[in-house]
């Protein structure tokens, strides 16, 4: 298995996806730009994007027809003289329903890693995924490339607290992440959901109520399960008549724990080290 990369790429994903508008990169782009077949090119299996607005595409679909594909697709080489996308499924999902046959594309020599680590970026950089894509992404890169949750923010550019909490979201029931995927739930909804023992439920009752993130905490925290503090038993009238005895007779603090049949302990609390040598003088004097 492939070690990842400890730093961020290092051209940057601006250079990666086109986007970088210097002398140099668009010489660069322009070399590597093709025109090819829409049907040569595949989408990933690792794109952390899954859900694709119907609205949004049908949008899209119609500018392409209009005005053409104007941002290229870039592509990573197959077997077989075919290609992956590594960013722009949507608009190549969009170009097919605009009749495109030949789009444009950029074409770059990627790693796995590199190709999943270009989807993630691009997608939360323009607000693209929803939480649990983004988690099941996160999840990807740590799991299958070795990524540690360090490496991973320095690589998006997220705190290591955003990547833990985020990828929490995994382990909430079904049904609540299908909310979470519908819109129902926010990240910030979910997030307090995590760690109660009825996530489902309460999850009913934010979107039943309306709820904001706040109400949703003050929510969870009401359902929680309040931790019982220990309460001392009761000492016998024996026992503090005992302590009290002790304590009147070397004029120090005396506490007596008896456990039965198990025995028990003696604490005598002193203040000042003459204290604790006169309790020392009359121990020894027994």
């Amino acid at each position: 298995m492939m070690q990842p990369p400890k730093k961020r790429l290092g051209r940057g994903l601006a250079a990666l996806i086109g986007d970088d508008t210097s002398e140099e990169a668009v010489v660069q782009d322009a070399r590597s730009l093709r025109h090819m077949p829409i049907e040569l090119l595949r989408a990933s299996p690792n794109n952390p994007r899954k859900h694709f607005a119907e609205a949004d595409l049908e949008d899209l679909s119609r500018s392409i027809r209009e005005k053409g594909l104007l941002q290229p697709i870039v592509v990573r080489p197959l077997p077989q003289g075919e290609y992956e996308i590594v960013a722009g499924e949507r608009r190549w999902r969009a170009a097919q329903r605009a009749a495109i046959h030949d789009v444009p594309v950029l074409i770059r020599e990627l790693t796995d890693g590199e190709a999943l680590e270009i989807a993630l970026i691009e997608n939360i950089q323009r607000s693209d995924l929803n939480p649990l894509e983004e988690a099941r992404a996160y999840g990807l890169l740590l799991e299958q490339f070795n990524y540690t949750q360090q490496q991973l923010a320095d690589s998006i550019g997220k705190s290591r607290s955003h990547i833990a909490n985020t990828l929490r979201l995994l382990n909430l029931p079904d049904s609540v992440r299908q909310q979470i995927e519908d819109g129902q739930l926010t990240a910030g909804h979910a997030r307090a959901l995590v760690a109660t023992d009825s996530p489902a439920e309460l999850a009913d009752q934010i979107i039943k109520l309306g709820l904001s993130v706040r109400e949703a905490e003050g929510l969870a925290r009401d359902a929680s399960p309040v931790k019982k503090t220990k309460v001392k038993p009761e000492k016998d009238a024996d026992t503090k008549a005992l302590e009290r005895a002790v304590s009147e007779a070397i004029g120090l603090k005396v506490e007596i724990a008896h456990k039965g049949d198990a025995g028990g302990s003696l604490v005598i609390s002193y203040k000042t080290l003459e204290q604790l040598e006169d309790i020392c003088r009359r121990l020894q004097a027994l």
